[in-house]
């Protein structure tokens, strides 16, 4: 065993030198990084590599001097051998540590998303699943279920909400016209056509986000960001403007969202505006004989002479 080793710290010995010039002329050949350079070969060819091959030696003097010529051909051969093997290594390393690296960004993502979906939501919001939609749900409300799912689908849950806020103003407005026409009446049906159509644009509208969105659900910003963050100077002006272009187009795209969702804020601000005003419309017919102002003025009368008969008697 230590005759092997003997030869083998020889023969590593022996190869020390023809790989440093092979990784002079061409880091890549020598060294299993992503990134080699020649620096990095004299420090692993004229340091490391003949640091272990006379640590090997020394420790091989115990059995006296006796190299064997199968420890030397196993030395000759160790460096060609690891190189594979070590780039192997790093490669599933590197691809180990990209997948929990993206893993923390989902989960970083997720948790943003959440927190801006409780921002956004409001008090009194009713919240549409699309697998289950609500129990006699009419084609409208079936196709707010569709849009939301397709935005969730483009992994845009924030921009789904818009989909629970206009249920949410549909089914009052509705509530609002039923407590003040009946359902057969001419004004019920025209109004209710009217705000089906308002909620209809704003269905089409979600459905144009969702489109947008899809088309770039695939591009991931924080990625191409580190990336020209930590790699600009090693990157070449094709790549780097191939990333600047990725990046123009999450900023192309979250323009016309925004543009978007303003005409969502007009519907629901329509959908209010239309709430109030059922509100203030007066169908019943009273039952009080006398305005709320006169009987509160006949009733403090007759207190007071009720008052005055007292102190009387």
């Amino acid at each position: 065993m230590l005759g092997f080793l003997q030869g083998f710290s020889y023969g590593l010995f022996m190869t020390c030198l023809p790989w440093l010039l092979v990784g002079l002329f061409n880091p890549a050949l020598a060294l299993p990084g992503l990134a080699p350079n020649r620096l990095q070969v004299i420090l692993r060819y004229c340091l490391l590599v003949p640091f272990i091959s006379v640590l090997a030696w020394l420790t091989s003097l115990w059995g006296g001097f006796s190299p064997s010529l199968l420890g030397w051909l196993a030395g000759i051969i160790a460096i060609p051998v690891a190189l594979p093997l070590e780039r192997t290594l790093r490669g599933w390393l590197a691809r180990r540590r990209q997948r929990r690296q993206e893993a923390q960004r989902a989960d970083a993502v997720r948790k943003q998303r959440a927190q801006e979906e409780r921002k956004v939501y409001e008090s009194g919001v009713r919240v549409l699943d699309p697998a289950h939609p609500p129990e006699g749900a009419d084609e409208l409300v079936l196709a707010m279920c569709r849009v939301k799912q397709r935005l969730i689908d483009a992994q845009r849950p924030d921009l789904a909400i818009q989909a629970d806020r206009l249920y949410s103003r549909y089914s009052h407005v509705l509530e609002a016209l039923g407590s003040r026409f009946h359902t057969g009446e001419l004004a019920f049906e025209r109004s209710r056509g009217l705000v089906a159509q308002v909620c209809l644009g704003g269905v089409d509208t979600l459905t144009t986000m969702a489109s947008h969105a899809r088309g770039v659900a695939s591009v991931d910003g924080h990625y191409v960001r580190e990336r020209l963050t930590r790699e600009g100077k090693r990157l070449s002006d094709e790549e780097r403007t191939a990333l600047v272009r990725r990046l123009d187009l999450l900023v192309e795209t979250e323009h016309r969202l925004n543009g978007l969702t303003a005409r969502i804020e007009s519907a629901l601000t329509v959908l209010d505006d239309t709430a109030v005003a059922m509100a203030r419309i007066e169908t019943a017919r009273p039952q009080a004989a006398v305005t709320t102002e006169k009987a509160l003025e006949d009733l403090r009368r007759f207190v007071e002479g009720a008052d005055r008969y007292a102190r009387k008697e």
